[in-house]
């Protein structure tokens, strides 16, 4: 694995240690459809029973609840006329590696995907199929498991945790990262994943109500209309970060959480990462409140496409840059040059501890759960090798995984962790 970075060697030298360590335990834009990886007629085919995501290599077993928050202070932006605005939020945490499942007493662990959501991810408007060249329903994406138990204690050791909120990227849900969100959790953060309401392919809502994406509307829309929409998703996003960072705050709310897991959050060390727009999302929200302390970009480019395609529109944050530190994460494929302008402008305005790094090989779909998932669907004929080379790359899906952890990892161990 060939890395090219800027920035501080220590952070380069802990992360390529930690990637050889992990490795040996082993978006595509949401307003473009994918070409149909197989012919039609071809018959379904289902993951394979017990799929399940790569472990996370921590010493902490993990923990997690999912939450669901209503902003009074706001109309929803996408659709006003359905009254307040509503997230829904998972908490992934450490916790202690009691369970005994041979005794019956281990606390369930939770899918990757809620039924109904799993099924429309699946489906022609959702992201697997309309991202990932998936013909709809061909992949049974409800049958993967996490490692992460519903509603168990944080761990008895656990004290100070540092606090990391995670946005994926646009037209993706909360869960498609959670390979990297359980990592983080098992090494002592406290993760929130936040889904952000009618840009997220779907969002289960309490009642069985599922919020579907407002973004395939888009496919067709002009190229006005799809900036505008792309800016109302950002400002959608960052409204959406600083209402959970409130929520965070709350000692109420905080004491609703499984037992010792509100005390245990400190507060005065949150940063945030994101992939793709969840990347663009975790700049601009440290770019606009100073209660977070670090991020991390994962392949987004932090700026909007001009309506005529002659260029772009730099972000705010993307002018100006940060004064808090940063880390860029990039792939080197097609499609990559979109980031070159706007991290450029970025790291020459930003101060402090700012990093780039480039991995060589990947692809936009490397920094998600993409390297996990899809290559089963090559071995049961769902998808074509060519079409999983364009979504992640030619980087081997176990190192993929393993650099992204350790660079997330090392930075935030740096950056949130130090001098606790």
């Amino acid at each position: 694995m060939r890395v090219t970075e800027r920035g501080d060697g220590r952070l380069r030298r802990r992360a390529v240690v930690a990637a050889g360590a992990l490795a040996l335990t082993g978006v595509l834009s949401a307003l473009v459809p994918a070409p149909e990886a197989r012919a039609a007629g071809a018959p379904a085919a289902s993951a394979p029973a017990g799929t399940a995501l790569p472990a996370p290599t921590g010493p902490y077993a993990v923990g997690t609840v999912t939450r669901h928050l209503v902003d009074t202070s706001r109309a929803d932006p996408w659709k006003p006329e359905r009254g307040r605005r509503e997230v829904m939020v998972s908490l992934f945490y450490p916790a202690d590696r009691t369970d005994r499942p041979d005794r019956g007493t281990a606390a369930p662990v939770v899918p990757h995907m809620d039924p109904a959501s799993a099924a429309h991810f699946g489906s022609a408007r959702g992201a697997g199929s309309f991202n990932y060249g998936v013909r709809p329903d061909a992949a049974d994406w409800a049958s993967t498991r996490t490692h992460a138990r519903v509603d168990v204690p944080v761990a008895r050791t656990a004290r100070a945790l540092p606090v990391v909120l995670y946005s994926s990227g646009l037209g993706d849900p909360r869960t498609w990262n959670t390979s990297l969100v359980e990592e983080l959790a098992s090494r002592g953060y406290a993760v929130v994943t936040v889904d952000h309401t009618y840009d997220s392919s779907e969002v289960l809502l309490p009642g069985g109500r599922l919020a579907e994406s407002e973004l395939p509307a888009l496919a067709g829309a002009s190229a006005p209309e799809v900036d505008t929409a792309l800016r109302k998703a950002m400002r959608a996003r960052v409204d959406d970060t600083r209402f959970v960072l409130d929520t965070l705050g709350s000692e109420r709310w905080r004491r609703s959480l499984p037992r010792g897991l509100g005390d245990a959050m400190d507060l005065r060390r949150v940063g945030m990462a994101g992939q793709s727009a969840g990347g663009f999302t975790a700049a601009q929200a440290l770019h606009d409140d100073r209660r977070l302390k670090a991020g991390i970009n994962l392949d987004g480019q932090m700026d909007f496409p001009l309506p005529d395609s002659t260029g772009s529109r730099l972000s705010t944050v993307a002018r100006e840059g940060v004064d808090r530190p940063f880390l860029l994460l990039g792939s080197d494929g097609p499609g990559a040059d979109d980031n070159t302008a706007s991290w450029t402008s970025f790291l020459e305005h930003s101060r402090g501890a700012q990093r780039r790094a480039t991995l060589a090989g990947a692809r936009h779909g490397t920094f998600t759960d993409a390297p996990s998932l899809l290559p089963a669907l090559v071995r049961q004929g769902v998808m074509t090798e060519d079409a999983l080379r364009r979504d992640i790359g030619t980087l081997r899906p176990e190192r993929a995984v393993a650099a992204t952890r350790a660079y997330v990892v090392a930075f935030f161990d740096r950056h949130l962790k130090a001098g606790a």
